[in-house]
């Protein structure tokens, strides 16, 4: 008897449906083809296992298992489902009259239960694409799904609880989940606010305009400054996740299995600070059996890179690509995947190896030759896509204990709201285009237009200053900026004057 179940495979962050044929017949033997992994091969112990658990016997019978289409690697334990549901159908143990308009996903432990599995979102929007009737999910992954309107969602406990679902023995009612209710109740609520760091205004005033126009941005300080400080506080001031984002992001964590067992969308822009030990793959993606990587977790956040100069060389010029494209492709011999990487780049760094350098009050142990040596691990590609350079110099002590009124993040998002809602009806007719770091150069010509004065004054600060010319383009772009948060509609000469500031780390042999 041939019946046919429906499960997903996941490429990138997109799924594709796997149609699991499976026959009984005359003979012994057991045969699973269709490109499956070791985790799919292992299944059979599994899904016996669970099946003996229920009083059923395996079949003492010849049983094929074909996985179409046969040039997509099976890989993962989320097959174990759909396989023991289509042996049980195969063998008249199940009704398999409704099987077919159900997408079955699940990994089976030797008792039955089902446990939780990676990428649910993208599967259960291919689901509703399709138009199946539902989706079968482990009960731990049944609010991840159930985000997705218009596709009915049940969550099971064990394999027990499948069987009388199709059975029509028990009763099973969809997971629903309200996403206005989730939205009002937990975005924009974070454990951190800006009101927690005391002085570093003009610090404050860079992060505003950074996240205002979604530009990259370095602070370089001495150790104890408050960069790691204020850099966790950016998220918080960033606009609030869309629900077009929030799903976007959702899947990405999804696939890289980062959601938890209570969490049905992400509401919060990510904040990814990896260690300075990480490896290429790790930060951009990929493996033998490609996976998202912190630059594509951090997408629609914030990417934190502590201690930039310590990262390897290699590590740091593999995002040159990413910073510039906002997408990461994965190339292997079989295989191609994309995953989204719109992430907002933030860094810090010591001037120096001792720290100190420049410092007001402490003395530097570093020669000259060593400062030079450290600040040129960044090369120049990288910080030519890093917008915005500030300084961050220590807080005195009347400034820490000041008790007066301190700006929280509630007010700084409005205003970087306002700017960025500026923005998205300037580029409406750009595809792709959201903000004002994506301009391109004939944008630029287009959108910022310099008066004589200002332009004598651009001129004058790179003439005098030594800036390179790759800060020409970095400039204008944050004086449009700067200009939003202002609601000019112009730019004017004390907004260039600002953007102007934000590049003084930007001289001649600074990256070498």
């Amino acid at each position: 008897m041939l019946i046919r179940t429906f499960a997903s495979a996941v490429n990138g962050i997109d799924a594709v449906t796997v149609t699991i044929e499976v026959n009984v017949s005359r003979g012994i033997r057991f045969f699973l083809v269709g490109l499956p992994d070791v985790a799919v091969k292992e299944s059979q112990q599994r899904i016996e296992s669970a099946i003996r658990s229920l009083g059923f016997h395996w079949p003492g019978k010849q049983v094929v298992i074909n996985m179409a289409p046969a040039d997509i690697r099976k890989e993962g334990s989320s097959y174990d489902l759909p396989l023991a549901m289509g042996i049980l159908a195969a063998d008249d143990k199940v009704n398999g009259q409704e099987l077919e308009s159900y997408i079955l996903i699940g990994e089976l432990s030797l008792d039955g239960s089902l446990q939780p599995v990676k990428g649910v979102l993208p599967i259960a929007l291919r689901a509703r694409e399709e138009r199946y009737k539902g989706i079968i999910v482990p009960d731990r992954n049944s609010r991840e799904a159930a985000v997705v309107e218009g596709l009915n969602v049940y969550g099971m406990k064990n394999l027990g609880d499948v069987v009388n679902f199709f059975n029509g023995t028990g009763k099973f009612e969809p997971v629903k989940v309200d996403l206005k209710e989730i939205f009002n109740g937990e975005a924009n609520k974070y454990d951190v606010d800006f009101s927690d760091v005391r002085g570093q205004e003009n610090v404050k005033r860079a992060l505003e305009v950074a996240a205002a126009g979604h530009h990259n941005l370095i602070m370089i300080g001495p150790p104890g400054s408050g960069k790691t400080m204020l850099a966790k506080r950016i998220s918080t001031i960033m606009p609030p996740l869309t629900i077009e984002e929030a799903l976007e992001t959702t899947k990405i964590h999804s696939v890289a299995g980062k959601i938890d067992d209570h969490t049905a969308l992400m509401t919060r822009r990510p904040f990814r600070s990896p260690h300075h030990t990480i490896s290429d793959i790790a930060l951009v993606g990929g493996g033998t059996f490609p996976q998202p990587g912190e630059i594509s977790l951090g997408h629609n956040g914030v990417l934190f890179l502590d201690e930039l100069p310590e990262f390897k060389r290699s590590v740091l010029e593999v995002m040159r690509q990413p910073l510039e494209d906002r997408i990461i492709t994965i190339s292997r011999a079989k295989s191609t995947c994309d995953y989204p990487a719109s992430f907002m780049l933030v860094a810090s760094m010591n001037p120096c190896p001792c720290g100190y350098h420049n410092h007001p009050e402490k003395e530097c142990l570093c020669s000259a030759g060593m400062v030079q040596k450290y600040l040129n691990r960044i090369s120049g590609p990288l910080l030519d896509r890093i917008d915005i350079h500030i300084e961050v110099t220590p807080v005195k002590y009347d400034k820490l204990s000041d008790a007066g009124n301190i700006e929280r993040s509630e007010s700084v998002r409005e205003r970087v709201v306002r700017a960025r809602a500026i923005q998205a009806e300037r580029f409406r007719s750009f595809r792709g285009i959201y903000s004002n770091a994506q301009m391109t150069s004939q944008m630029q010509r287009k959108f910022c237009h310099l008066d004589d004065a200002s332009g004598r004054l651009l001129k004058t600060a790179m003439e005098v200053r030594g800036l390179s010319a790759r800060a020409f383009d970095r400039i204008l772009k944050v004086a449009r900026t700067i200009a939003d948060l202002d609601e000019s509609e112009n730019i004017k000469a004390e907004h260039l004057s600002e953007a102007i500031n934000y590049r003084n780390l930007d001289r001649e042999g600074w990256a070498g």
